[in-house]
């Protein structure tokens, strides 16, 4: 079957649905774009890994798993989201050893969580892209019935980024700061983003 590379875009979530967010991904060089909801635990790894500059105070599972491998020289190539099923993505893991290649399944947001800490490549088949993936335009917006929730989610968080950023844009920067450093300390690494983006803002060259 043939296979597509996914990029992966971000996140998206709901403060209304508890709990609810969607991972986005996008073929490369195509207009299809692959929702996948997952739980917060792994919304929260993949947006630290996605934050570069959002340090945990502590090893994230992820982070964890991530070093133990390179400790045993165990590299992780690639990625396959290889089925849908009720709903439901499946992925598997491609590690090399010592030249050995190993196959291992896993849940499809723990594998893209290790897959940008390992910087290597996701795909998925054609058959998943043309059953699942969407089409996002303003004036059109294409995708199958199932996936509505996922898009709702996408208009939510920019609706909470505008609200927030509102609310900050009343704070000197060293509330701002303050507040950066507490959300960190809480592991509250979506607010901490959302503080720096209007910390960079404001500081555009720093």
């Amino acid at each position: 079957m043939k296979t597509v590379q996914l990029s992966i875009i971000g996140l998206t979530y709901s403060q209304s649905q508890s709990n609810a967010y969607a991972l986005l991904l996008g073929e490369e060089d195509g207009p299809r774009r692959l929702p996948i909801v997952i739980g917060a635990f792994e919304a929260q790894s993949i947006a630290i890994a996605l934050e570069k500059e959002l340090m945990p105070p502590r090893p994230l599972t992820h982070d964890l798993f991530t070093s133990m491998s390179l400790s045993f020289n165990i590299y992780l190539k690639e990625i396959m989201i290889h089925k849908l099923k009720d709903g439901i993505f499946y992925s598997y893991l491609v590690f090399e050893q010592d030249g050995e290649i190993k196959q291992i399944d896993s849940r499809t947001s723990d594998a893209v969580a290790l897959a940008l800490r390992f910087n290597c490549p996701v795909y998925t088949y054609e058959t998943i892209l043309n059953q699942a993936g969407i089409i996002l335009d303003e004036d059109n917006p294409v995708h199958p019935p199932q996936l509505e929730t996922s898009i709702e989610l996408q208009a939510d968080i920019e609706k909470s980024k505008k609200t927030k950023g509102s609310s900050f844009a009343r704070l000197s920067e060293t509330a701002l700061t303050k507040r950066l450093n507490q959300a960190l300390e809480k592991e509250d690494y979506e607010l901490a983003a959302l503080i720096r983006d209007e910390l960079n803002r404001r500081n555009p060259h720093n």
